[in-house]
């Protein structure tokens, strides 16, 4: 999946308090693994994820190899789209 980096981290921004701990309890991961899959570099503390960085406009487009963090992401959006 192809996706500009601006756009990454609206999605990551627009998730409600509690989110990104939740995806990674839900996924049996990190919480910082989560944070890198959204553009964060800590990786002392969380794994790098698979996805590759080109340079251009609204902060370049990244490719995703493994979806499954953003769809999670954005079954919170929905859910929480829903609810409102």
């Amino acid at each position: 999946m192809n996706i500009t980096f601006e756009e990454l981290r609206r999605v990551k921004h627009a998730l409600p308090h509690g989110s990104i701990t939740r995806i990674a309890q839900e996924l049996n991961i990190e919480e910082q693994t989560v944070r890198n899959y959204f553009g964060a570099h800590d990786y002392e503390n969380g794994e790098i994820v698979e996805f590759h960085h080109e340079p251009g406009p609204d902060g370049g487009i990244v490719h995703l190899e493994d979806t499954t963090i953003f769809e999670r992401a954005q079954q919170i959006l929905d859910e929480q789209n829903t609810s409102s």
